[in-house]
């Protein structure tokens, strides 16, 4: 329809209001204009219309027949207008961010830093889905994954690379009697990476069978120290659960950064040698679906991964 053949919506609000309350004085306050203002807009829509829309009486007005056919045509399409925004503000107000990452990543290095984007994002929800299964993202919606892999064959956008590390609680880089060397009958300091043969080495294990330290072994291998006999290993299936371990006094663990740089950066966590890290040759990458490239949350959350991950390199 041509839009020189529309009705003014401006007309349509002051008819709408005047057929509802059957006065144009009412109308008028509620639409905070002059009585003969609104007298003038349906003036107006009768012209154009070319017919009237209400009867006037003395002190009083009813609508004609065909004011009862558009009534019934603008109220239906105000209420529909009504309903669609309201959609609109809902479907905005609980947007959904989901991402896909390991639970290392997850619980060490996103979940702590979560704070920063919804404080900025409040109307978006945020999914993680922490597992070490790959997942389809087209078929499963999800928006965004982290992958973790070899810094050379891993698909996606380079967020950061991975570097090995010993750390461990500072009370382990003492002599000085504590509760935890107490408990563990380990009084030996931490000076040089062969004094790692004295105390426990945390661990996780990747797949049943593997060796003892096999996530310590490119750090042992720089080191020149890979024979190193330990006093002993304690394994976890879960990387955070070793790490939890190490804050607690329990033993040295490989540390991951930067998964880890806000343990160190606060000194829960303190690195005993001097030696530089290990480069593990894998690092996590950023992969946005094909069907969030639209979706402004989801890149927005992309972004701030990004940033997130440049200021901890």
């Amino acid at each position: 329809m041509p839009s020189s053949e529309l009705l003014r919506i401006d007309l349509l609000y002051a008819f709408e209001a005047a057929a509802r309350h059957l006065s144009f004085t009412k109308a008028a306050d509620e639409l905070a204009v002059t009585q003969s203002a609104v007298s003038r807009q349906i003036q107006q829509l009768e012209d154009n219309l070319h017919t009237p829309l209400f009867e006037r009486h003395y002190r009083a007005i009813t609508l004609t027949e065909a004011g009862q056919i558009l009534q019934r045509a603008v109220s239906d399409s105000f209420e529909r207008l009504l309903n669609a925004q309201a959609r609109i503000k809902g479907s905005r107000q609980h947007q959904q961010v989901a991402i896909t990452c390991t639970p290392a990543f997850a619980s060490l290095w996103l979940i702590p830093r979560l704070a920063n984007f919804t404080a900025s994002h409040p109307l978006v929800d945020v999914r993680i889905s922490a597992s070490y299964e790959l997942v389809d993202l087209e078929k499963s919606q999800i928006d965004l994954a982290i992958r973790f892999g070899p810094r050379n064959g891993t698909r996606g956008l380079a967020l950061f690379e991975e570097t090995l590390l010993p750390l461990c609680s500072p009370t382990l880089l003492t002599t000085k009697a504590s509760k935890i060397k107490a408990a563990t009958g380990n009084t030996s300091p931490l000076k040089t990476p062969k004094d790692l043969r004295h105390h426990t080495l945390l661990a996780t294990e990747s797949n049943l069978g593997s060796a003892p330290t096999d996530d310590w072994a490119p750090w042992l291998k720089v080191m020149g120290i890979e024979q190193l006999q330990v006093k002993n290993t304690v394994r976890f299936t879960q990387y955070s659960d070793a790490v939890a371990a190490a804050v607690a006094g329990q033993g040295v663990v490989i540390g991951r950064l930067p998964l880890l740089q806000e343990l160190v950066q606060d000194g829960r966590l303190v690195a005993p040698f001097r030696s530089s890290g290990a480069a593990s040759q894998r690092g996590y990458f950023l992969i946005v679906a094909n069907h969030s490239e639209n979706n402004r949350d989801a890149q927005d959350f992309a972004r701030w991964l990004q940033h997130e991950a440049r200021s901890n390199r």
